[in-house]
């Protein structure tokens, strides 16, 4: 009886990337049975029993049934130690990005038609010359405006990478309209297809910055080589269907112009809803401008913290590049922007215990933020949540007891006292930022972005 419970008993366990841990038991002949595995997520399952030197010549596992089929497919197209490697919000994201990419293949191979007709593609009259100078001159538009567009914007698309994800595939749409209509006013061809192209270089920069950093958000195990180019795998998968419906579907829709607009449009609308559901999907932990001013919002109205779901959810995407707040933060700034006399230093310097140096222009309801060198992110959270705080000062809503009194002195008081409020402000965030660093700390993390 011993010897039969010691059988049963299992002998190990093991646990293989995000496969759930199964137990092993000995058979009455001595080899190794394992017990049903699967993998999390997708409910695959099946039995494996190793035999020690099997008929095969192979000491190892026989498996008793084969491994389930769509593992290695999965494989191919999942980072390695999927869903564990990634975040949480990985899968809607990847699986709303796959409908919008497939959608935007087939609107592209519509525009892409377009612009073969528009330059004489089948017409024994067109000139080889004037469409290559037409395509020369679209090229070169197009590189301009990515060197213009990367140097003015590039530094504003981390800490708004879903909002700037969001307009990246507005735009094409745009970009793809035009190079449709190009044909149809064969006067300004050319000039229409340069800001066709001049806009689709601006999605390129804007897409592949925002990929970027949305890459660094899923990978959770320093993976972000594996998460970027398997993402490089789903979006070939998905172009290359798209091609193949694309080849069924412009025979169709080539004689008739109106067919092809319906299409268009309604491949549009596919297109821009399933990016919204996507770029809504992301739960991102860390804190821009905007997802800062609605949980400290939300904290001093209630005194409690808002988690990165609702924070995401309550995150405005249509207008997320200008906080609701009608405040002008600048972090970081040079020291010379903020004094210009001994006197206004002193001024500065004077209640300011953190290392960072604030002031607040009333009049433009502008805050400018000198950082120190031993500036950590906590000290930036605080520096931005200060901002913000003075920035509450000119709005209406509740707000704490002290809070509330100093608005009213701000409303009332002359401008040129500010620093006066900056100072008292200082005082009230010692007792209020402690609470609320606690409580975001559990969650939310502060973006180096901000």
């Amino acid at each position: 009886m011993a010897d039969v419970a010691r059988r049963e008993a299992a002998l190990c366990s093991e646990q293989f990337g995000s496969g759930v841990s199964r137990g092993c038991r000995a058979a009455a002949d001595g080899s190794l049975q394992w017990e049903a595995w699967g993998r999390r997520w997708w409910g695959f399952s099946g039995a494996f029993t190793g035999k020690p030197g099997g008929r095969d010549g192979g000491g190892g596992v026989a498996p008793r049934t084969a491994s389930p089929p769509l593992s290695p497919l999965l494989a191919v197209f999942l980072p390695q130690g999927f869903p564990d490697s990634v975040s949480p919000d990985y899968l809607p994201y990847q699986l709303w990005d796959s409908v919008q990419a497939f959608a935007s293949s087939l609107s592209g191979s519509l525009a892409t038609h377009a612009v073969l007709l528009g330059i004489g593609v089948g017409n024994a009259k067109a000139s080889v010359s004037a469409a290559t100078a037409t395509w020369l001159v679209k090229d070169s538009t197009g590189m301009l405006g990515r060197i213009v567009f990367a140097w003015w914007m590039g530094s504003k698309m981390d800490c708004n990478a879903k909002q700037w994800r969001l307009f990246a595939d507005i735009l094409n749409d745009v970009a793809m309209f035009l190079e449709i209509m190009a044909p149809i006013f064969p006067i300004c061809f050319t000039m229409t297809i340069c800001i066709s192209n001049l806009a689709k270089c601006i999605v390129s920069v804007a897409g592949g910055a925002t990929r970027a950093a949305l890459t660094m958000h899923q990978a959770r195990r320093n993976n972000m080589a594996d998460v970027s180019a398997k993402d490089g795998s789903q979006e070939t998968l998905v172009s290359l269907a798209g091609l193949l419906v694309s080849l069924l579907m412009l025979p169709l829709v080539s004689d008739c112009p109106r067919l092809s607009l319906g299409c268009f449009f309604f491949l549009t609308a596919l297109h821009i809803y399933a990016n919204y559901r996507a770029v809504r999907a992301l739960v991102i932990e860390t804190l821009n401008e905007g997802r800062l001013w609605l949980v400290l919002k939300h904290f001093l109205q209630r005194g409690e913290v808002l988690g990165p779901t609702t924070a995401n959810q309550m995150e405005p995407l249509w207008t997320g590049f200008w906080p609701s707040l009608s405040l002008s933060l600048s972090l970081g700034v040079p020291l010379h922007r903020l004094t210009s006399s001994v006197f206004e230093l002193q001024q500065l310097v004077e209640g300011h215990r953190e290392p960072y140096l604030l002031r607040w222009d009333q009049s433009r309801n502008q805050v400018q933020v000198v950082l120190s060198q031993m500036a950590g992110p906590e000290t930036v959270l605080r520096a931005a949540t200060h901002g913000l705080v003075l920035g509450a000062l000119r709005e209406d809503g509740p707000l704490p007891g002290e809070l509330e009194e100093l608005r009213n002195r701000a409303r009332a008081g002359p401008e040129k006292e500010s620093w006066v409020i900056v100072k008292e402000t200082h005082q009230v965030l010692d007792k209020l930022f402690p609470k609320f660093l606690k409580g975001s700390a559990q969650d939310l993390l502060p973006s180096s972005t901000l």
